[in-house]
């Protein structure tokens, strides 16, 4: 009798520890799944995949230093002391219409800007602060504000950064891993800071028109705590349907995330050191800087060469990612001549082989040390970036193959399908192009 009741009790906790693990399991699918992408959401994720170019904007007060946006930070500068930047910070050579056509010189299809870094400085007009562009600067006028009407002039998406790091607000305590040298007092209230970020946040989704998205990073400051990630997500689903929101925490993708980043990196490596290299099943971004840094810096001459920039942006389309090439533009608001250049150049090999990138996705053959491919429709695009042979050796293809024909001039290839070898294909010496040779695969 004893031992039936105990084998009766056992069962019965056995069916109760089941019961909460299945409840527990529900609990992590639901909020996974409990996001559900409004119409316009999902037409914005096709455009985002689609658009494949743009342009990421790190501007602020630090720029007045020329030594990058981690300034305050990196060299241990109190808020005493940060707060006498603002009063030097006027740029008077802002032309939002001149950085608007750069970009789309340059190919690109959105802009994304800081709104906001680590130091906790608005770059537009907050209500919420004074601690912004109107009411400490000389220059006194919204950037953001301006910016927002030059794009919807030009029909360029923006998109605004946005820290939920924040080295000057008081409440953001307990700290974390970076800005300890600020001087604000050890106490605070965190869930009011995150109040204040909504309230910004707020401000931004419904004073600005249309916004693209909203590009979150900081997060890694403090991994562990309560961000309230789903109230701030929906939040700004509830006040523009149509915007993406994605976060640089370098972490698989959370519920309520509608594009998935990679700082430095394309997606899967982690050359960088922070980036996960879990893929989630959302639209990809990388991100990369043409010097060394985001910010300005006036002693960083290590510009990435045209050619550089073009092999990162036909890999992140391999990748099946969208790549987002980062200015520091000067304190006075011009953007460096290097990288004017550089954009201008880019622009022009886009303007000749646009139609192997805009509206493509990642091609049926992985990423190689040669190159990637892309696809879209009935045709697949071969980018030969580093290949000396005349032969490529590629996997079989998904479909027969009817043409092969180079995109620049439309030269016909021969090439040979192989169920041993695979697909070959014959890439004349005089074909070879310095950036990239594109072959056109006709299905």
């Amino acid at each position: 009798m004893f031992k039936s009741y105990s084998n009766r009790v056992i069962m019965l906790s056995v069916l109760v520890l089941l019961a909460l693990m299945m409840g527990m399991a529900e609990e992590r699918s639901e909020a996974q799944s409990g996001y559900q992408p409004a119409k316009e959401n999902l037409e914005s994720r096709q455009w985002f995949q689609d658009a494949k170019f743009g342009l990421f904007v790190h501007w602020g007060v630090y720029s007045v230093l020329g030594k990058g946006e981690w300034v305050m930070n990196n060299d241990k500068i109190p808020f005493s002391e940060y707060e006498k930047l603002p009063p030097r910070f006027n740029p008077i050579e802002f032309d939002p219409a001149e950085w608007v056509s750069l970009a789309k010189a340059a190919g690109m299809k959105y802009i994304t800007i800081t709104s906001k870094h680590h130091d906790g400085f608005a770059m537009f007009d907050s209500k919420l602060t004074d601690w912004d562009i109107i009411d400490r600067t000389p220059y006194k006028k919204d950037v953001l504000k301006m910016l927002a009407e030059e794009c919807r002039k030009q029909s360029v998406k923006l998109f605004f950064y946005h820290s939920q790091l924040d080295w000057k607000h008081p409440d953001y305590f307990p700290r974390g891993r970076t800005g300890q040298n600020s001087g604000r007092p050890e106490s605070g209230d965190w869930y009011k800071y995150l109040d204040f970020m909504d309230g910004q946040l707020t401000e931004l989704l419904t004073r600005y028109g249309p916004v693209g998205g909203i590009w979150f990073d900081g997060m890694w400051d403090k991994p562990q705590a309560d961000w309230r990630l789903r109230q701030t997500y929906d939040l700004i689903h509830k006040l523009q349907p149509a915007a993406l929101v994605g976060s640089n925490h370098h972490l698989a993708p959370t519920s309520g995330e509608d594009f998935q980043m990679f700082e430095k990196d394309l997606p899967g490596s982690n050359t960088a050191g922070f980036n996960t290299t879990e893929i989630g099943s959302i639209p990809l971004e990388t991100c990369e800087t043409i010097n060394g840094a985001w910010g300005y810096n006036a002693s960083d001459k290590r510009f990435k060469s045209t050619r550089d920039l073009v092999h990162y942006l036909v890999r992140s389309a391999g990748y099946n990612a969208n790549f987002l090439l980062n200015v520091g533009p000067m304190p006075n608001g011009r953007i460096q001549p290097e990288f004017v250049t550089r954009l201008h150049e880019v622009g022009q090999w886009l303007g000749k082989n646009g139609e192997s990138i805009y509206g493509t996705r990642g091609g049926p053959v992985s990423p190689r040390p040669w190159g990637v491919t892309t696809r879209k429709g009935n045709r697949i695009y071969v980018h030969v970036l580093n290949w000396s042979d005349s032969v490529l050796a590629m996997p079989k293809m998904p479909a027969k193959i009817k043409s092969a024909k180079l995109l620049s001039d439309g030269r016909t290839l021969d090439f040979r399908e192989d169920d041993k070898y695979g697909f070959l294909l014959t890439i004349p010496q005089d074909a070879a192009d310095p950036f990239d040779t594109v072959i056109v695969l006709e299905m």
